[in-house]
């Protein structure tokens, strides 16, 4: 059985939760993983997958398990798409995706099978929250029992339209005029008052990139994925790979045993309804009997496809599924507050700081932030965003990564829009002759987690299988 450090007290893990995003370091990659090939290189393999992620590698691996031979092409210098293993201070960090949980059923049994182990994140001794006139220290127990009350207020539908979580349909009946809803428009039929409203802002708009851009179902969907239980949402973002998000990639693309080519972005994929061919900007040509794209929604319109992509699914890429504006960052930190988990209001360049280890100098936090001036590798612009709610607060040093910036990704993780789930994301699911999708993004379960990378990396690998027998 796999080793578990579990935290000692109550997790307080729960309102980030649509980061489903990490990646591996490039310098420890498996033998099978090759640079670019180049101008005039040809090659044919029975499946091609676009893109090393997490839904990138699952589809590559189920494909060789069906005796197929697998190509994967990856744009950037390394696996795991928008997770990414690093290090910050000496200390193992990801920049993306980060937690699993039980829940999460696909890739917790996973880790276990490659008994890499688990990590539990332990606790804040202390939570800073909005007050009337600014912010004030409460215990967990008692800032996370009044949020949890307010959410489970906000989310009270959620039962209803969504009494199976793994099928976001099977109440489509009741779905269209609250799919339409922003988190705005929501909060605003809630009456709440202006403190309420500061304590739900940051917990449900945040997440999606703003309460006017995000979904209204898109909360109540991961509300339903947590049994719609308060406690078990604050705890879904709490264990993680004891090797990180890195291990666990590399684990699953070494059972592939496909040929996989970095620094290999693709410019264009043609199917002539024989067969698929894909370009390289790198000037490589690669033909199939089919093809995986395994990249975010929002980089699909990035690629030139013959024929085009179907309306919907250039309406989802051009919508945006993932958050543009989403960004990560670790701070070396010191200030008088110590171990506190700190939460602020809709608006506020960082809004949230989780600790997670104390240094001689001061604490190592993470960061989650939707502002788009922000630069979060810039300390000096991060110190100044902090001390808006810890006014003592000395960044020593920062790491971080603009998801939205990123070419291969143009957004981080998965929040849904109003009338995406209703609209388009059936169809943004369905092959397109013989080329599958595969995403976090579009995933029916988990979407914004490593589990939704998998689960659509599996469908695609069944979809493509049965174009190759064809």
């Amino acid at each position: 059985m796999s080793q578990l450090v579990k935290a000692a007290g109550p997790t307080r893990r729960g309102f980030l939760k649509a980061l489903a995003t990490t990646a591996v370091v490039g310098s420890a990659l498996p033998p099978a993983v090759a640079s670019a090939a180049g101008t005039g290189t040809r090659s044919t393999h029975d499946v091609i997958v676009v893109g090393a992620g997490f839904a990138g590698v699952t589809a590559a691996r189920e494909l060789r398990r069906r005796g197929l031979r697998v190509l994967v092409l990856e744009a950037r210098d390394r696996i795991g798409g928008r997770t990414w293993t690093t290090t910050f201070e000496g200390e193992q960090v990801e920049l993306g995706g980060t937690w699993v949980d039980p829940l999460q059923t696909t890739v917790w049994r996973e880790i276990e099978a490659q008994r890499i182990g688990f990590v539990a994140d332990a606790a804040a001794e202390r939570t800073l929250f909005p007050t009337e006139n600014g912010f004030g220290f409460f215990p967990p127990e008692e800032s996370f029992g009044r949020q949890g009350e307010l959410l489970t207020r906000f989310s009270e539908r959620a039962r209803e339209l969504f009494p199976d979580a793994y099928n976001p349909w099977a109440r489509a009946d009741l779905l269209r005029a609250p799919d339409a809803l922003t988190i705005r428009q929501h909060l605003d039929s809630m009456n709440l008052s202006a403190l309420d409203e500061k304590w739900l802002t940051g917990a449900t708009g945040g997440l999606g990139g703003g309460s006017t851009r995000g979904a209204y179902t898109q909360f109540l969907h991961w509300w339903a994925l947590c049994n719609y239980n308060a406690e078990q949402y604050y705890g879904i973002n709490t264990y993680k790979p004891a090797t990180g998000m890195n291990g666990l990639a590399r684990s699953i693309l070494a059972e592939a045993q496909a040929e996989v080519r970095l620094n290999t972005p693709v410019k264009s994929i043609a199917d002539d309804g024989r067969q698929v061919t894909v370009r390289t900007a790198v000037g490589s040509v690669h033909t199939a009997a089919a093809v995986v794209v395994a990249v975010p929604v929002n980089v699909w319109r990035t690629i030139e496809f013959a024929p085009g992509l179907s309306a919907a699914k250039l309406q989802a890429s051009r919508e945006t599924i993932g958050v543009p504006t989403a960004k990560k960052l670790w701070l070396h930190v010191t200030s008088s507050i110590g171990n506190t988990y700190v939460h602020a209001p809709e608006g506020y360049p960082v809004d949230t700081l989780v600790p997670y280890k104390q240094t001689s100098r001061g604490w190592l936090m993470i960061g989650f932030s939707g502002e788009p001036r922000l630069d979060v590798n810039n300390a000096a612009q991060v110190q100044e965003a902090v001390r808006l709610i810890v006014p003592d607060a000395r960044v020593l040093s920062v790491k971080g990564h603009d998801w939205g910036g990123d070419r291969f990704a143009l957004g981080g993780w998965s929040f849904r829009r109003p009338g995406q789930l209703t609209g388009l994301l059936r169809a943004a699911q369905q092959p397109q002759g013989r080329i599958s999708f595969a995403t976090s993004d579009i995933a029916s379960g988990w979407s914004g987690y490593v589990e939704g990378a998998m689960e659509s990396g599996l469908v695609a690998a069944k979809q493509v299988a049965v174009q190759v027998a064809r």
